[in-house]
């Protein structure tokens, strides 16, 4: 789980960058992060992806567009 969690981390440092020479900015109040694998895990893995050197808070379940999106 670690190195996906640093992978997810640089990639996300990468797309900050591009935004920020483009003149934009992710809200990291507005961001969640969602584990989603392809098999059912009973343990609870806590991950810490970072935005605008801030942690986002992981959900279980979100809501986009009117579609409910769980694991």
């Amino acid at each position: 789980m670690g190195e996906a969690e640093n992978i997810a981390n640089v990639e996300l440092n990468k797309i900050t960058k591009w935004a920020r020479d483009n003149k934009l900015r992710f809200n990291e109040r507005k961001s969640k992060v969602m584990l989603l694998t392809g098999r059912k895990r009973k343990e609870q893995k806590e991950i810490a992806i970072y935005l605008n050197n801030k942690t986002i808070p992981q959900v279980n379940s979100s809501k986009y567009l009117g579609i409910i999106f769980d694991y």
